[in-house]
């Protein structure tokens, strides 16, 4: 029956969510670090997000083993295969959107064209929202070999006149793992080599800073009103979730989905069982 007048009014003015019409939203979240060696930090991760996250909304954090490790494009290749097939997955497991919850977005896209449910990426969707907040961008990122990486990242963003430094703490992922598992001494020490790295950018013009890894994003999380100087420090864990609670709710809204033109089409059946087939036993479909 269609509604007519003010009740048809009202009922645009005031869609029912998700929540309202009793159905939860579960999010899948990737993670390149390892379940076991980075157990501390992932706990800590998955417990930090359910806590900012919707009413309603619930958030899985998966690791990856290997994990990121060697770092370089080849093991940021092998990763995005193990992405992308756990991103299948999750769409076959009714998750209702997937977070690749590293920095770096690799098989970002391959995903997109993937999957018919939200794809977000931590480094695009933080880079979007920092581009809001201050004309220049600066980033720290965990190694200099990211460097490279993260202005290509700026580049297919249609951010490359704004992400104007991009600088590396030198660390790994286990230097972390202390602080997370409640050491203050260590949680200091890494809060001031992430503002040592980040001052500079700031006295040479960037102002507004971004922690390519969302490592270094969860340790400045709970610093509230955090910034370098002037510019905001953005916490790329909470704008990866909001995004992703965000295109889930509009897709419920409207159906919007990404382009299904050149940009994301969407893989066919065939495709996806000839990755599936290679990712899981090293051979391609026969058939």
């Amino acid at each position: 029956m269609r509604l007519t007048g003010m009740a048809e009014s009202a009922a645009c003015r005031h869609p029912m969510s998700r929540r309202d019409r009793g159905e939860e939203m579960r999010i899948f979240w990737q993670s390149f670090v390892d379940a076991r060696i980075g157990a501390s930090y992932l706990e800590r991760l998955e417990a930090r997000l359910n806590a900012i996250a919707a009413p309603g909304t619930e958030v899985t954090v998966h690791g990856m083993s290997p994990p990121d490790r060697s770092f370089g494009r080849l093991a940021e290749f092998r990763c995005a295969i193990q992405a992308v097939e756990a991103g299948i997955g999750a769409e076959e497991a009714g998750f209702d959107a997937y977070v690749m919850g590293h920095f770096q977005d690799p098989g970002l896209y391959e995903l997109r064209s993937a999957l018919r449910i939200p794809v977000v990426g931590a480094g695009e969707a933080t880079l979007l929202a920092a581009s809001q907040l201050g004309r220049r961008i600066g980033l720290v990122t965990l190694d200099p070999v990211f460097e490279v990486w993260h202005l290509e990242q700026a580049e297919r963003y249609g951010l490359a006149s704004r992400v104007c430094h991009v600088t590396g703490m030198g660390c790994r992922p286990e230097d972390f793992d202390r602080c997370f598992s409640g050491d203050d001494t260590a949680k200091a020490r890494l809060l001031s080599d992430f503002t040592a790295c980040a001052l500079p950018m700031v006295e040479k013009g960037a102002d507004v800073i971004v922690p390519a890894g969302v490592l270094p994003g969860l340790l400045i999380g709970g610093e509230r009103g955090f910034t370098v100087k002037h510019a905001p420090v953005v916490d790329c864990a909470a704008v990866a979730l909001k995004s992703a609670e965000m295109w889930v709710q509009l897709r419920a809204l409207s159906g919007i989905e990404p382009s299904r033109g050149p940009s994301f089409a969407l893989a066919g059946e065939q495709a996806k069982e000839d990755f599936l087939q290679l990712a899981r036993n090293g051979t391609s479909s026969s058939r």
